[in-house]
């Protein structure tokens, strides 16, 4: 496990979102997952946005003006995390539409720089292609930093809901260690960037 760098009295906002629309959800499953692995290796503050739980605050107007205080405390929660970890099912052949009603409410300049964790599930191991198609271009979008390692989770990943598998296991591991290194080398340009400045 990689060695912690960042200052264990500036935790860190590590939020996932998964714009899961069915309960139970696998997506979520996926989110929490890396959530967790991610805590086990940095002193974090973590949170769950589930777009079930959310759609009926960010689905009450279709610009940010209009979505009122819950649904701008749930972009503002976005905006401000130090990491965010995304995960949608795959529906025809791209994210969910209330996953990108949410990002389409996002500040486009509040996510520059920002590591986000990548993860999608799908019906089949070919929907795995939405994770580069998709997911990392929209965030390119955003000029935030994707970690390069994708978690895409097909359905014998799963038993009962819970996540199974070598496999997968492991690749959640190698993106939250990935994740940690992305987020020192962003805290360690803010400190360089402050005593310059």
């Amino acid at each position: 496990m990689q060695g912690v760098e960042i200052d264990e009295l500036a935790r860190l906002s590590v939020l996932g979102i998964s714009g899961g629309v069915s309960t139970p959800s696998r997506t979520t499953a996926v989110v929490n997952a890396l959530v967790k692995a991610v805590a086990l290796r940095v002193p974090a503050d973590t949170g769950l946005i589930e777009i079930t739980e959310a759609a009926p605050s960010l689905f009450a107007g279709l610009s940010r003006g209009a979505i009122g205080a819950s649904g701008e405390a749930i972009i503002q929660r976005v905006e401000k995390a130090d990491l965010l970890v995304v995960g949608t099912p795959v529906y025809r052949a791209s994210y969910t539409g209330a996953f990108k009603h949410l990002f389409d409410l996002v500040d486009y300049r509040a996510l520059t720089g920002k590591t986000v964790l990548l993860a999608a599930t799908g019906g089949s191991p070919y929907h795995g292609l939405v994770l580069e198609h998709q997911l990392r271009p929209l965030f390119g979008f955003f000029g935030a930093v994707t970690v390069p390692t994708g978690i895409y989770g097909s359905p014998d990943n799963f038993i009962n809901g819970e996540i199974v598998g070598a496999a997968i296991s492991e690749r959640i591991s190698r993106a939250a260690t990935e994740a940690v290194s992305l987020l020192n080398s962003n805290h360690a340009d803010a400190a360089v960037a402050a005593r310059v400045g």
